[in-house]
């Protein structure tokens, strides 16, 4: 199985911080004595996006859909099997390594387990001064504990947490300090990947609150990875949504949690429980899970459990267009009020 050569290089707007173009991570299956490639678990299959400057663009999606494999791809953790990625008009995926060196420092990852990022045998004082050295931010060992010190009180910690390890801190903690080691190196862009999941409720609305706040005070911008549709609400001012390693729709937050076009959209809003415990609410339920990304069904990805997909959908894969300011892959506008197709979808 061979894959496509990649296309030529595009131009990247000036207000785009990051720009994503029909990126692809294409894992090989081998088999046999000889190793041979025997098919490729796709999973992320030509994903395009903008971030713009200050924003922050939330991913959501069940498990499986591919959210921490383009998370890693944009940091290339992973290597991209096809596709541009493009931070401030260079191109990631092509970048040398001297140009990588400077694109990690402004691009930083949040892990979801604090328990697992953060070294073991390194006390506080030693994560963040690690960081510090290998970007050049600091001259010496006194410059380096004077920004320690700002940037643990600026997570909400303070100077004596320094010279402790990190099993001596709770979750909340932990994924405070993660916080502090990002900022170290100054970034512009934040990869937060599932940052409060592994954190009791209580302390998540606490963290996500702080994001925000330091969003605003060191003007960041955020790319939001999360299952949690409360959540990203919460914290995105546009929300994309993936289904099996592509983006199905894509919009303002209001408009996706209020009037999603897209039937696996309008699920998962629906799944949404309400605050109020005498409210009703029709149930909707997404029923069966998301299929394999070694085998990927023909057709539209989704419409092996979407109650509206025809003939068309099982044979003709739906691309992602604008309509009504929203960015939607399906061939037909439902009104899901009335749990009927209305039309043809086209572009508008």
């Amino acid at each position: 199985m061979k894959l496509p050569a990649t296309y030529k290089e595009s131009e990247v707007s000036s207000d785009e911080l990051l720009a994503v173009k029909d990126l692809k991570v294409w894992f090989p299956i081998k088999s046999g004595i000889i190793q041979r490639t025997t098919g490729y678990v796709k999973a992320v299959d030509g994903i395009s996006f903008d971030v713009k400057k200050g924003e922050t663009l939330g991913v959501v999606g069940e498990s499986g859909s591919g959210k921490t494999t383009l998370a890693r791809a944009i940091l290339r953790l992973v290597k991209p099997s096809l596709g541009e990625a493009y931070f401030n008009g260079v191109n990631i995926v092509k970048a040398n390594r001297r140009q990588m060196k400077e694109i990690r420092r402004q691009i930083q990852i949040i892990f979801q387990d604090p328990y697992a990022s953060l070294d073991p045998r390194q006390t506080v004082s030693s994560i963040l001064f690690e960081a510090m050295k290998i970007h050049g931010i600091v001259r010496n060992k006194s410059e380096a504990s004077k920004k320690s010190i700002m940037l643990l009180e600026l997570v909400g910690l303070s100077e004596e947490h320094l010279y402790r390890f990190p099993h001596e801190f709770s979750g909340g903690q932990r994924q405070r300090i993660a916080v502090a080691r990002a900022l170290a190196v100054n970034p512009a862009f934040l990869v937060l990947d599932e940052p409060t999941s592994f954190l009791d409720v209580s302390v998540q609305a606490s963290v996500l609150n702080l994001l925000k706040n330091l969003q605003k005070e060191l003007s960041l911008t955020y790319l939001f990875i999360t299952h949690n549709l409360a959540v990203v609400h919460h914290m995105s001012d546009r929300v994309a949504v993936m289904y099996l390693g592509k983006i199905v729709e894509l919009a303002d937050r209001d408009s996706i949690y209020h009037n999603p076009k897209h039937p696996y959209t309008f699920q998962l809003m629906a799944a949404i429980p309400l605050p109020d415990p005498d409210a009703k609410k029709k149930e909707v339920l997404l029923e069966g899970d998301v299929p394999s990304p070694v085998n990927i069904p023909p057709g539209c990805r989704f419409h092996p459990r979407c109650k509206y997909a025809t003939e068309k959908c099982k044979k003709v894969e739906p691309l992602l267009i604008r309509r009504d300011g929203y960015l939607v892959a399906c061939h037909y506008d439902i009104d899901f009020s009335a749990d009927k197709i209305v039309g043809e979808a086209s572009n508008e």
